[in-house]
């Protein structure tokens, strides 16, 4: 079982999505995506698996919640430095998002 220290140990952000594209090299379908966590975190690399419930139009603008403090994990020619969350539904992974427009880099708390 986790322990809530566990769970703080992770840094949960909202972040907007400020680029993405396909991922051609990723062995299972991906975005390639570029998020923007405001200014104590700045803009990071996610590659997310999300293919199947959004296209590329949609994702621009998107706030998502992502986990900002993982290691890094290199997915081909690419290092993705964010966990972006979303939930295992029976159409694809549908994102995490919050319900109201919020500041970029807003702690999950």
């Amino acid at each position: 079982m986790a322990t809530f220290d566990d769970f703080t140990k992770l840094d949960i952000r909202v972040g907007t999505i400020i680029s993405a594209c396909m991922f051609d090299k990723a062995l299972k379908s991906a975005y390639k995506l570029e998020i923007d966590f405001g200014s104590e975190v700045g803009i990071k690399k996610s590659s997310a698996q999300i293919t199947e419930v959004y296209n590329v139009d949609e994702l621009v603008g998107k706030q998502i919640l992502a986990v900002v403090n993982f290691s890094p994990k290199q997915i081909a020619d690419f290092m993705s430095e964010v966990l972006v969350l979303g939930t295992y539904s029976k159409d694809g992974v549908v994102l995490i998002i919050p319900d109201k427009l919020v500041e970029n880099g807003d702690k999950l708390g």
